[in-house]
């Protein structure tokens, strides 16, 4: 076990309990003008600040919307600055470790037992994946794409009939460690689908003409962090050289646009790109499948919280992709089908412009691969509790988005080649 220096410094020491947060306050600030954004990152590089939204300083601007996670000791002297800069801010989350323990607000129905109601951790989700294939064996598959840094099984749920030449999207859960709400849906939609096939007009008539591939956690060593030493973990857990910070952000690790921002250079960063494109074993796992099954695989669709978005390329830059007014139309669609559940309102759009530009996405990755109905979701909520939401949220964030992958599926099977 390793011991937890804050920004993810480490030195290997004897075993040590897991990282606590209390007194950690969220703060969401809304900034006015350009001088504003400047005071944020000037405050960023004297003190420790864990930007939530956006998820690096360098991305603040001015009319922006911006939280940041700030510890007991710093958030005094923060709220002072902001005071005396006159602006306008409210605290989110008043403590961070309370809000970690309230998450857990579905009672068990068996101690220890996987649930779609509640967040399970990785020996749970591995145990499930082997319960679905056993339980399901003429729909559901599972395929070992690789393996981790840290030696853990990457693997994907196959669903849909044998054959391998039909349509099929590419889905995956779990890219940034503490967004667990992601794997969450991406077992939620295996359940459903295997559960509602044969009974459910939609669910049936795609599993009838299609497959999916769904990787339920993406990074896996890092989720495994989260649920044991540190909840708010986002990164992998690869070892950089010439650096103590460990880890790289592998949704900046694809060679999409990757040199593009130099920002992502620095190893201690919550946005590290890695030393090279596909360096992480994760990153290249995905991608080589994902290649070897371009014939068939006609969307690509990955789950991300917190922000309530659909959206699609660029990351990289303001120029839209050239199937622009298709990509909108069906994220349009997207949520306006997801909002009839519980009237949850998503906004959508590309990236560079919806949510702030990003380099080196899987998403911009698969797009210029010439996979080009590309899509990613940005879950519950837009705020109040941010990448802790409670298990009582679990369902009702599973049913809405449900909707809204099976219509984006829909749309494949009709208007793809």
């Amino acid at each position: 076990m390793r011991f937890i220096l804050p920004v993810g410094l480490i030195a290997t020491t004897l075993a040590i309990a897991p990282v606590r947060f209390d007194g950690e306050k969220v703060l969401r600030v809304k900034l006015q003008d350009e001088k504003q954004a400047n005071i944020i990152k000037d405050l960023a590089q004297t003190n420790q600040l864990d930007f939530w939204y956006p998820d690096a300083a360098h991305h603040v601007a001015a009319n922006m919307t911006i939280d940041f996670r700030v510890s007991e000791k710093e958030s005094q002297s923060i709220q002072s600055s902001l005071d005396q800069n006159k602006m306008h801010y409210e605290i989110l989350i008043h403590d961070l470790q309370e809000e970690i323990e309230k998450q857990f607000d579905v009672k068990e129905d068996i101690p220890g037992r996987h649930s779609y109601a509640k967040y399970n951790n990785w020996d749970k989700i591995v145990a499930w994946t082997e319960k679905m294939v056993h339980k399901h064996p003429e729909m559901v598959s599972r395929i070992k794409i690789g393996t981790t840094v840290e030696d853990n099984p990457l693997y994907v749920l196959k669903i849909g009939k044998r054959d391998e030449r039909r349509k099929a999207i590419f889905m995956d859960c779990g890219i940034h460690a503490r967004e667990w709400i992601s794997p969450a849906f991406c077992q939620w939609f295996v359940y459903q689908a295997a559960k509602t096939y044969g009974k459910n007009k939609i669910m049936t008539k795609l599993l009838d003409r299609m497959n999916f591939y769904v990787l339920p956690v993406f990074n896996v060593d890092g989720y495994i962090w989260s649920w044991t030493q540190n909840r708010m973990w986002r990164k992998n857990r690869s070892k950089n050289q010439n650096s103590n910070c460990i880890g790289t952000d592998l949704n900046r690790n694809f060679n999409a646009s990757w040199n593009s921002f130099l920002n992502t250079k620095d190893p201690c960063a919550e946005t590290y790109r890695g030393p090279e494109p596909e360096s992480e074993k994760e990153t290249k796992a995905v991608t080589d499948f994902i290649r070897s099954h371009l014939k068939s695989i006609k969307a690509y669709i990955t789950f991300h919280s917190y922000s309530q978005m659909l959206l699609f390329p660029y990351g990289y830059t303001s120029k839209l992709p050239p199937n622009y007014k298709d990509l909108a139309k069906v994220a349009k669609i997207g949520t306006d089908v997801l909002s009839t559940r519980y009237e949850t309102h998503y906004i959508y759009g590309p990236i560079a412009s919806t949510i702030y530009p990003t380099s080196g996405s899987s998403l911009d990755w698969a797009y210029n691969l010439g996979i080009k109905h590309t899509f990613a979701f940005e879950l519950r909520d837009k705020g109040k509790f941010c990448f802790l939401l409670p298990e009582s949220q679990i369902k009702p964030t599973c049913k809405e988005t449900l909707l809204a992958v099976k219509f984006i599926a829909k749309y494949i099977l009709k208007h793809t080649s």
